[in-house]
C-alpha cells in the first residue's frame, strides 16, 4: 500500500503570525478612535479648560510709591520706572542657543544665566536681572528668546542724596521702605498691588488683557515738615563744625520754636541711599533719634522756672558762684569761669553751672523731676521714625546732693 507522500504547507506557521498582528492593529485602531472620539466629544471641557490655562496668566500690577516732599513741596523721594527680567526656568533650558545673546545684552556671563537656572529649575518663576531702563528690557524682549519676559518696577531716587539720608531712610529692591520716614510711613507710601488676567501667545507675549482681578492702588504723598533749604544748611554748619573740633560725627536738629516742627535733621557721617556702595550699619543710624544724650543746658530754664513757681526766688536774688568751683559729695562742679555773684536771670544768660545748682539744692529733688516729666522729659516725643528711643530721668526716694545738682543742669 503505497504511502501519501504529501508534505505539510511549509508557511502555516508564519501565515497564522501574519492573522495575529492584523488582528492586533485593528484593536489598536479600534482603540485610539475610541479615545479620540471620548477626548474630543465626552471630555471636550477638561481639554479646553487646560488649554486656555496654558493661555491665560494672571499678572501682578505693580503700584507706583507715593513721592515725598519737603515743606515747600520740593521732592525728596520719587520712584522712576524701571524693568525687571524675568524667566520660565523649564522653558529657558530648552532656549540654551540663544543664552549668549540674552547674557550680552544683559551684560551678564553665559554661565552665570545657567547657574541661575540649575538653582531654580524646579520653580515657575526666577528673576534673571532686576532694576533695568525701559530701553534695555525693551531690547531684552526684541531677542524674542523663548521663556524670557519683562515685569514692570520702581526705582527709588532721592534728589537730596546723602543730606538727608538719615530722615528719609531707603527701600529695598522691590520698592518697600526699610528706614527713616520711608519704612515709618510704609503702609501711607507703598499703595497695594494689583491683579489682572490675560491671554498670551505661545511665545509668551501678551496679546489680550481679558479682566481684571483686582484694581492697583498707588501710595500716597507724603509731606514732611522738612524744608530741604535748611536741611542743606544745617548739613554744611554740622560738618564745618566736625572738622574745625576734630570731632568723629555728630548731630544737628533745627525746631520751629513756636510749633515744634522739625526743620532739619541731620547725621554726621552719612551714607547715600542712591549708592548702595555706601551702606554700613555703623552710620545709617538716625542717632538723633535711637541714641540717648545729656540734655545739658536746655534743663536749665526749667530749674529756673520751678524755682520763681516756688516763691523763694525771684529774678532779681542774688546767687554766689565764686570761686567757679563747687565740690558735692567729692564731685567738682564747674563754670567756665568765675562768675562772681549772678541774679537768678542772670544765672541763665550765663548758663551757670554753679548758681543752677546752688538754686536746685533749695527745691524738692521729686517736684524738679515732675516739673521735667511735664514737659516731656523721659518720654517719647513722637517724631514718628522708627527706633526712637524714649531718654532715661530717674526718680528717687533719696538723692544724693551731687545726683539732685547735675540734674538741674543736665550733665552727669
Amino acid at each position: 500500500m503505497a504511502r501519501d507522500r504529501r508534505k505539510k504547507p511549509k508557511y502555516l506557521f508564519f501565515q497564522g503570525r501574519h492573522w495575529f498582528v492584523l488582528v492586533c492593529l485593528v484593536m489598536g485602531t479600534m482603540a485610539l478612535a475610541v479615545r479620540g472620539l471620548y477626548v474630543q466629544v465626552i471630555d471636550n471641557d477638561l481639554l479646553q479648560a487646560e488649554g486656555l490655562e496654558r493661555q491665560v496668566r494672571v499678572l501682578k500690577m505693580m503700584p507706583a510709591r507715593g513721592k515725598i516732599l519737603d515743606r515747600r513741596g520740593h521732592v525728596l523721594a520719587v520712584s522712576t520706572p524701571v524693568d525687571a527680567i524675568w524667566a520660565h526656568p523649564a522653558s529657558l533650558r530648552q532656549a540654551r542657543a540663544d543664552w549668549p545673546r540674552l547674557a550680552n545684552t544683559l551684560g551678564m556671563e553665559t554661565a552665570d544665566i545657567g547657574r541661575i537656572l540649575k538653582r531654580n529649575i524646579n520653580k515657575g518663576f526666577v528673576y534673571i536681572k532686576r532694576s533695568l531702563s525701559p530701553a534695555l528690557a525693551s531690547q531684552v524682549a526684541a531677542l524674542g528668546v523663548r521663556g524670557v519676559y519683562r515685569q514692570r518696577e520702581y526705582h527709588r531716587y532721592y534728589p537730596a542724596g546723602r543730606i538727608a539720608g538719615h530722615l528719609l531712610g531707603f527701600t529695598d529692591v522691590d520698592d518697600r521702605g526699610q528706614e527713616g520716614a520711608e519704612l515709618a510711613f510704609e503702609n501711607h507710601l507703598g499703595g497695594v498691588v494689583g491683579q489682572k488676567r490675560v491671554r498670551r501667545d505661545r511665545r509668551g507675549h501678551t496679546v489680550e488683557n481679558l479682566d481684571q482681578i483686582s484694581p492697583v492702588h498707588h501710595g500716597r504723598e507724603l509731606q514732611l515738615s522738612i524744608d530741604v533749604r535748611i536741611q542743606f544748611a544745617a548739613h554744611q554748619a554740622l560738618a564745618r563744625t566736625l572738622v574745625e573740633h576734630k570731632a568723629a560725627g555728630g548731630t544737628a536738629i533745627v525746631l520751629d520754636s513756636r510749633t515744634g516742627e522739625i526743620l532739619a535733621m541731620v547725621n554726621l557721617p552719612e551714607f547715600n541711599p542712591n549708592d548702595r556702595s555706601t551702606f554700613n550699619t555703623n552710620v545709617m543710624r538716625n542717632r538723633a533719634v535711637t541714641d540717648i544724650f545729656e540734655p545739658g543746658s536746655t534743663v536749665k530754664p526749667f530749674t529756673l522756672s520751678l524755682a520763681l513757681q516756688s516763691g523763694i526766688f525771684t529774678p532779681d536774688t542774688k546767687i554766689p558762684t565764686s570761686p567757679g568751683v563747687l565740690v558735692l559729695d567729692r564731685r567738682r562742679i564747674r563754670d567756665i569761669r568765675d562768675y562772681g555773684v549772678l541774679t537768678l536771670a542772670n544765672v541763665l544768660v550765663k548758663s551757670s553751672n554753679i548758681g543752677t545748682a546752688k538754686i536746685a539744692l533749695e527745691l524738692n529733688p521729686s517736684q524738679l523731676v515732675a516739673t521735667l516729666q511735664s514737659v516731656g522729659f523721659g518720654q517719647l516725643t513722637g517724631v514718628e521714625l522708627p527706633g526712637e528711643r524714649s531718654g532715661v530721668l530717674q526718680s528717687k526716694e533719696r538723692w544724693r546732693l551731687s545726683e539732685h545738682a547735675t540734674l538741674s543742669y543736665g550733665y552727669g
